[in-house]
């Protein structure tokens, strides 16, 4: 008898455990259909218990939702439950929208309320059979042989978790929480680094060494960040300082103010702790005070952002430089010993090897430039910042010293007195006052001397190398980078390019110098005279961007007339809209990167050189690539050349309409855009934006983003050029920082009644917002 009481019992037991695996196996699992709603407020979750999939209240946007993954343990309080992973990354809605997994097996968010989808997996043609979300945080979609269609591992938004994996090419991206830390993202090359970059283009903290071996980057559960080979074998390991010690979660984000950390759960004090960061010293994080101004440290030792310099406005908050364009009372210098400044908008500041007197020189002469930071760590270094949106930081460690340029009278920097600073003298530039007549009489016949001397040196030094033209062109273009362009023969011409011997296209050659560096030559139209050729040179050799193609040197000698440009290896644009195999490299983030880069450039031309100049032919095949794959505008302010006016309305307006058609072949993939742009907006009117998109992406495009180019670019086709936006309010809308409404159809003139409040109100539909 008591042995069937103990059978019984046993096998109550063992049938209560088989049913509760078998429940389990069933709240877990996602079958097709299922959809979650704000509203509901449902969730989806883990077998453990740990993870929940489900809608959320952005902190940062009032009233909009994001849905995403999240901690979900009984141990962690709720308002602790970390989001790790985000549907869309940065996709908010309203709070009428769901998300579902469609019965065509597609995870989707909608939008309800704009009745438009937000976001998708674009898995409807993989036979999706059904969803989970696994122990360890993975939401993965499946087929009937459970085979991984698709995971949330594989698109992180800014965070990983045990076991995830950081492949080649793959980004974690900052939570957009103001219009600094978008721009920052955790990137794994396919050298095998790990790196943190500021844009596209600033590293500020790398591991690993360069390798040809296919690495990933993972964080192990026992808090361990490691580079691992395709066997998972580390290559390379960084320890949490509670490596080892038993913790239950773990997660590695890139947080909003560029820094890398790993956290770890406390179940003592029930909170998150940092147990390691990539930069130890927080200011070394390129723009670390965005726009608030210069990094430095308090009385605890804790980071703090100060502005060193007077506010544009009682009520802007953003620590700019200021900008003394025109001071007919002369210049002088702010200096800030200990500190070291920087631009970010653009974050291309020039960088040249000079003595502090001649980097303060080249800066007093140059009209754009705002301020320099000198370094004299065994090599003496110039940065010179032409932008006004400046970081830094300042410590009494630093070895910088930095010079902000200012009118004499009066004085528009408000300096903060904790920072040491000294208000220096300037070698007299466009000052009127204080003349020493005998002094300049004495000067003037002194430089007189000095001049004729220089001109007999250079004109023997000229006779003697004559025949040796290949070397001269190399000590030309590789010696020390003077103001102005190098202006060569046509015999040197001939000889770069090796008699014209490689043509990559319309009266385009190739060239190479004795260093091995090549160059770009262009042949022009021979009928444009000398002096106005030369007039023109000395405008478009003084304009530097990092989004304009250099010019280096021209030749203007009889009739020829060449210009030679810095080389961009990987061509033109064109060239990889037609090429089936080259389109590839064009993933949708590249082409936004493109627009936002060509945007940039035009931008510059039109409002931050020291006269206004027009591109006048915007087309793919000027626009080009090097060999990072950054977009370069070539073939700028040609029209000069012919005598085209240089006013704002006109050729601005011209740029504009031929920056829209260059968004609309980067989206749709066809070079021949006055063909589609009206099909394309009327699909887009019609709600089927994916339709337009070019079909070889095959559908990984960022739906938010979409929608933001095609309206800037439909903005920029509008027949009536008084509606077009300014290169600038462009450049604000592809980069987040102002809004943009629902373009008209840029195809229609107004009806002359309403045609006067059109031009009026055309640009009023732009409004700026901050992230």
């Amino acid at each position: 008898m008591l042995q069937q009481e103990i059978f019984f019992l046993t096998s109550t037991f063992m049938l209560c455990i088989f049913v509760g695996l078998l429940f389990q196996e069933v709240v877990s699992q996602i079958p097709l259909g299922s959809k979650l709603s704000v509203v509901g407020n449902d969730l989806w979750l883990s077998s453990n218990g740990d993870f929940a999939l489900g809608f959320f209240n952005r902190s940062d946007q009032p009233n909009q939702f994001s849905v995403g993954i999240r901690f979900n343990s009984r141990s962690i309080p709720v308002d602790k439950r970390k989001v790790v992973w985000v549907a869309g990354a940065d996709a908010a809605v309203g709070n009428r929208s769901y998300f579902q997994l469609t019965q065509d097996g597609r995870l989707l968010l909608f939008d309800a309320s704009k009745g438009v989808t937000v976001w998708t997996t674009k898995t409807s043609q993989s036979s999706v059979a059904s969803a989970i979300l696994r122990d360890d945080g993975n939401l993965v979609l499946l087929n009937d042989k459970k085979d991984i269609v698709w995971q949330s591992f594989d698109t992180p938004s800014d965070t990983l978790l045990p076991g995830q994996k950081l492949s080649a090419y793959k980004t974690l991206r900052a939570a957009s929480t103001d219009p600094v830390s978008s721009y920052y993202s955790l990137y794994m090359n396919d050298l095998g680094q790990l790196q943190l970059k500021w844009e596209t283009s600033v590293n500020y903290w790398n591991i690993g060494r360069p390798s040809h071996l296919n690495l990933s980057a993972v964080l192990t559960s026992n808090g361990t960040l490691q580079l691992v080979d395709q066997n998972l074998e580390p290559i390379l390991s960084v320890f949490g300082e509670d490596h080892d010690e038993s913790v239950n979660f773990r997660f590695l984000r890139l947080d909003a103010d560029g820094n890398l950390r790993m956290y770890s759960w406390l179940e003592v004090s029930q909170s998150w702790r940092s147990v390691w960061q990539a930069v130890e010293n927080q200011c070394n994080v390129f723009a670390t005070c965005g726009e608030s101004g210069v990094c430095v440290f308090d009385a605890s030792g804790s980071p703090a952002c100060k502005c060193p310099f007077k506010y544009t406005s009682a009520s802007n908050s953003k620590c700019v430089l200021p900008y003394p364009q025109e001071c007919k009372s002369g210049y002088t210098w702010v200096a800030f010993e200990h500190m070291s400044l920087y631009g970010m908008y653009p974050a291309n500041d020039s960088i040249s090897q000079s003595s502090l007197q001649q980097c303060k020189d080249i800066c007093l002469h140059d009209p754009r430039c705002r301020a320099v930071t000198f370094t004299n760590n065994r090599t003496a270094e110039c940065r010179m910042i032409v932008t006004g949106y400046v970081s830094g930081f300042s410590d009494p460690s630093v070895s910088s010293v930095s010079f902000v340029k200012k009118c004499t009278f009066p004085d528009p920097i408000a300096a903060d007195p904790s920072f040491r600073m000294n208000s220096l003298p300037v070698s007299p530039v466009k000052q009127s006052y204080g003349l020493c007549i005998p002094c300049l009489i004495g000067a003037a016949s002194g430089t007189f001397v000095v001049f004729i001397v220089i001109q007999m040196g250079i004109g023997f030094w000229l006779y003697r190398k004559r025949k040796s033209i290949r070397r001269d062109a190399a000590l030309a273009f590789t010696g020390p980078k003077l103001k102005g362009l190098i202006m060569l023969s046509f015999c040197e011409i001939k000889e770069l390019s090796e008699n014209f011997k490689y043509q990559m296209g319309p009266k385009m050659f190739r060239g190479m110098l004795p260093d091995n560096q090549p160059v770009a030559i262009k042949e022009l139209n021979a009928t444009v005279e000398a002096r106005k050729f030369r007039s023109a040179m000395s405008k478009i050799g003084n304009i530097h961007h990092k989004n304009l193609l250099k010019l280096e040197g021209f030749c203007c000698e009889f009739s020829h007339r060449y210009l030679v440009y810095e080389f961009a290896r990987n061509g033109s644009l064109d060239k990889y809209i037609e090429d089936p195999k080259l389109c590839k490299k064009l993933t949708w983030k590249k082409r936004a990167d493109i627009c936002s880069s060509v945007a940039r450039a035009l931008c510059y031309l039109h409002t931050e050189c020291r006269e206004f100049v027009s591109h006048g032919n915007l087309r793919s095949k000027h626009v080009v690539l090097d060999e990072n794959y950054e977009a370069k505008v070539t073939e700028f302010g040609l029209g000069i050349f012919h005598g085209e006016a240089l006013v704002y309305g006109t050729s601005a307006a011209k740029d504009v309409e031929d920056f829209g058609k260059i968004v609309l072949i980067l989206v749709s993939g066809c070079l021949e855009v006055e063909d589609i742009s009206e099909w394309a907006y009327n699909e887009w009117m019609e709600g089927r934006p994916e339709t337009i998109v070019d079909k070889r992406l095959d559908g990984r495009v960022d739906p938010k983003e979409l929608e933001r180019v095609l309206r800037i670019a439909f903005w920029c086709l509008q027949i009536d050029e008084r509606m077009r936006p300014s290169m600038g309010e462009v450049l604000n809308v592809l980069e987040g920082t102002l809004t943009v409404d629902p373009p008209p159809s840029p195809f229609t003139c107004p009806n002359p009644v309403e045609e006067e409040e059109s031009a009026e109100s055309g640009l009023d539909s732009y409004s700026p917002t901050e992230h």
